[in-house]
């Protein structure tokens, strides 16, 4: 994934006790269920999805993968790239799922505490790591969101990318789940901040915010919740991302 290559819109396959969830700001007990994991995989590869983000909420939190075979199932059937996080820990719990056929593996824990692993693993499967920057009130989240650190997410963008991350996964934890929107501000400013691309998650519900985050110079979108609830259509949201990108171009001559 990479800026010159546009916006991409990635719906999210959130996995927790072997179905998929979707958390409200992350917090086990207000989650809302849809089905299984393949299911779910399916459903948006067969609405046109062009990469899936599949995450073990139980291993984000557990600090271990606990549902490591209805990921390792989603992986292997995936007609489109998946990238996978939560419960990796380690560099050889990353290669494994890189072995598997895993496009890209998302560590945020393990590379907060130690950005030596990311770079441990890019030395292997160059390009494969995306960092994890999870940020409540201007502070960096840890632990599947239950630790909070004193570090900012500006400064963790460029740390993790110096280590090696081929991208930045985003996630504003204060809007994640609650269809509330988007808080650009935030956003725009880690996406300035990181020298690499940056994947926006947390609180997009409208066609707006997707252009949005498109327009502040997204790589890629995370949406959950609004796509399962039919708040949003993916066709829709990719036709969104579309006419931004081209308002942009009409706007810069082309140049990017």
């Amino acid at each position: 994934m990479d800026r010159e290559d546009g916006c991409e819109v990635i719906p999210a396959v959130d996995v927790q006790d072997g179905a998929v969830v979707q958390l409200v700001g992350g917090a086990r007990g207000t989650e809302r269920t849809y089905g299984a994991p393949l299911a779910a995989a399916r459903r948006w590869t067969d609405a046109g999805a062009r990469r899936l983000h599949l995450v073990d909420l139980d291993g984000a939190i557990d600090g271990e993968r606990r549902n490591a075979a209805a990921i390792a199932a989603v992986a292997e059937a995936a007609a489109v790239p998946v990238q996978v996080g939560g419960g990796i820990r380690t560099a050889a719990d990353a290669r494994e799922l890189l072995e598997l056929g895993v496009d890209q593996v998302i560590l945020g824990t393990a590379a907060m505490a130690d950005p030596a692993i990311v770079t441990a693993i890019d030395r292997t499967h160059p390009g494969a790591v995306i960092a994890s920057v999870d940020a409540r009130d201007g502070a960096v989240l840890t632990e599947g969101w239950t630790q909070q650190t004193e570090t900012d997410p500006t400064e963790a963008v460029a740390t993790l990318a110096a280590a090696g991350a081929a991208a930045v996964l985003f996630t504003d934890v204060a809007r994640e789940g609650r269809l509330g929107g988007v808080d650009p501000t935030t956003t725009a400013a880690v996406i300035d901040a990181s020298p690499v691309p940056v994947i926006a998650s947390g609180g997009v519900t409208t066609l707006a915010d997707v252009a949005t985050l498109a327009g502040l110079g997204a790589a890629g979108i995370v949406i959950g919740t609004a796509l399962y609830e039919g708040r949003l259509s993916l066709s829709a949201a990719q036709q969104a991302v579309s006419a931004r990108m081209r308002k942009h171009d009409e706007t810069t001559g082309g140049s990017g």
